[in-house]
């Protein structure tokens, strides 16, 4: 489902931004040309009104997409996630760093480095 609705935002998104760079902009910019007995003014409602579908569709889904999110982290946030995975990693790292110790020569010799 959640992939759907991502496929269909991204679609979305695409049209968009083809549409917007389809309009006649106050300086001329992309806009087409207004002949072909198509006057400027029907042709810029008619994109205007295109324009206007396809941004709400663009937001209906991207709400979509945030209330999909959101009910599948309902179990826990991010930092419980993180802690997670990174707890067995601290102890098993830590495990190896004391078998990697040199062995002692003496009994006056540090088994771990010192901090001074």
């Amino acid at each position: 489902m959640e992939n759907v609705v991502l496929i269909v935002h991204l679609i979305l998104a695409l049209a968009l931004i083809g549409v917007v760079l389809m309009q006649r902009s106050e300086g001329g910019g992309l806009g087409m040309g207004g002949g072909g007995g198509v006057s400027g003014r029907a042709a810029a409602t008619a994109l205007g009104k295109v324009t206007w579908i396809l941004a709400i569709a663009f937001i209906c889904t991207s709400i979509s997409l945030t209330i999909i999110a959101a009910q599948k982290s309902a179990g826990g946030s991010v930092i419980d996630r993180l802690s997670d995975v990174t707890a067995p990693e601290a102890v098993e790292e830590q495990s190896t760093t004391d078998t990697l110790l040199p062995p002692a020569e003496g009994d006056d010799a540090p088994l771990v480095p010192s901090a001074d």
